[in-house]
């Protein structure tokens, strides 16, 4: 067994939903606010092109960049949405933007390389680091500053092998954004960053805004899953500076071949045709965040970061367990409510528990009433 494999950790919302899923083929009902997956359907001229794209033979391998076609349509999106230059051909289309983060940190990192993150942040970016044998160096953000991230403190772990910085807007778990000050201040520190843009289209207060407003040394991870519900169609995309486009094309032929062709014929039309289904879903989890704020503080919770953008919200726990990883899975098994632990995201998540609200707000009611029974009982 390779030993790197060995010692990566599980993601533990995966193993949440693992065992909830357990838990339902034996009957019980489970309330899922563990997940980061949209719970709408893909809208209905999505459904309507898979269909046409299929009868239209759109079933073969597409260049390994991605459908010309695609790439330029999202260059048009950055330029319309942040007022930036994305040329379709520093467009890489992906399997999802898991992929992309890999495809550019396997091209962009040597062994030891060092990438500055967050903590909390994202589980899997340290994952990823590690895969390609880089070091991952954390950077705290704290409750008491709203878990935002700080130039200064990611300035003072900068070294001579720093390669990167990585940002993530809205973020993933708190769901806060980014100020547009702070992202120029990261953006001149030097290394090259990588920002993991997959929230941007679900912000309700505030704007959101691009790497690329900012930096040239820089790389943009987005796909489609969450804005657009598209999570099973498995499309993303990184934008690339010029130097990187053929190298991570190389690694993309090898390792990907392309993304799939129906998938990317579906990106094109919900990237040209469905604003008014994104302003929909974005009015509905703006709904279910109020709601899930509201009644969280109504029974004594703590929000450092109240969420302006993403799905999530990232709830103080500490006066109930410091144990947040045995917290979930205990709610898991008496309440019937998964939650995401807050070890996941990195040990200053550590007694926290992420709540999504990529639900129903009759299952998120349901879920917060289970919880507050749960409380009532082991208090």
């Amino acid at each position: 067994m390779n030993k790197l494999i060995e010692e990566i950790k599980p993601f533990i919302v995966m193993e949440v939903l693992e065992k909830a899923s357990e838990m339902e083929k034996m009957g019980i009902n489970v309330i899922h606010l563990e997940v980061g997956e949209p719970d709408f359907d893909i809208p209905e001229a999505v459904k309507t092109e898979s269909t046409r794209a299929i009868s239209a033979g759109h079933t073969h391998y597409t260049h390994s960049l991605g459908n010309l076609q695609l790439r330029e349509t999202i260059a048009k999106q950055y330029q319309k949405q942040y007022g930036v230059i994305a040329k379709p051909g520093n467009i890489i289309v992906t399997s999802g933007s898991s992929p992309s983060i890999l495809l550019v940190l396997s091209a962009l990192i040597e062994p030891g390389d060092e990438v500055i993150i967050s903590n909390p942040g994202y589980a899997c970016y340290g994952t990823f680091i590690k895969y390609v044998h880089g070091k991952v160096v954390d950077v705290p953000v704290y409750p008491q500053n709203g878990f935002q991230y700080s130039p200064q403190a990611i300035k003072e772990k900068i070294t001579d092998r720093t390669k990167s910085i990585i940002i993530n807007s809205p973020m993933n778990p708190t769901g806060n954004l980014l100020s547009p000050e702070v992202m120029e201040e990261i953006a001149r520190l030097g290394p090259h960053i990588i920002s993991d843009e997959i929230y941007q289209g679900l912000v309700y207060d505030g704007t959101p805004h691009s790497i690329l407003e900012f930096a040239d040394k820089a790389f943009v991870i987005n796909g489609f899953s969450k804005a657009y519900a598209m999570t099973g169609l498995r499309l993303g995309y990184c934008i690339c500076p010029d130097e990187f486009i053929r190298p991570i094309q190389k690694l993309q032929q090898n390792l990907f071949i392309c993304a799939p062709s129906v998938s990317q014929q579906c990106g094109i039309v919900a990237l040209n045709e469905c604003d008014t289904d994104l302003e929909r879903m974005k009015q509905t989890y703006n709904s279910r965040r109020i709601y899930m704020i509201d009644r969280l503080k109504q029974m004594g919770f703590s929000i450092p970061a109240e969420p302006t953008g993403a799905f999530y919200i990232f709830v103080d726990c500490r006066h109930l367990s410091d144990d947040s990883y045995k917290l979930a899975f205990d709610i898991l098994e008496k309440a019937h409510v998964g939650v995401t632990p807050g070890i996941d995201f990195g040990s200053n998540g550590e007694g926290f528990l992420r709540f999504s609200y990529a639900n129903s707000i009759e299952n998120i009611e349901e879920g917060l009433n289970r919880f507050e029974k749960y409380i009532a009982i082991t208090r």
